[in-house]
């Protein structure tokens, strides 16, 4: 298991925790089934992000690859050129 692995684990965990079992996906803010979660990097690697808590949120795995295929943020929901 990748420290980023462990990572998920113990962010999944707190959230749930903190909001009684709910954890909302960063991107479209459905709740995440266990299976589905993925560690996003809320600002790319590739563009500068580190994998710092601060710059990560749980997503859907689904909501996490559509989000990189169309260049989109939450915040912004226009492409990064």
């Amino acid at each position: 298991m990748t420290a980023l692995s462990l990572t998920r684990e113990k962010m999944y965990r707190t959230v749930a925790r903190q909001l009684h079992g709910v954890v909302p996906c960063w991107i479209c803010g459905e709740h995440v089934a266990h299976a589905d979660a993925t560690l996003e990097h809320i600002l790319p690697r590739s563009e500068g992000g580190s994998s710092h808590l601060e710059n990560l949120a749980i997503s859907h795995d689904f909501c996490n690859n559509q989000r990189h295929i169309q260049g989109t943020t939450p915040d912004s929901k226009r492409p990064t050129a």
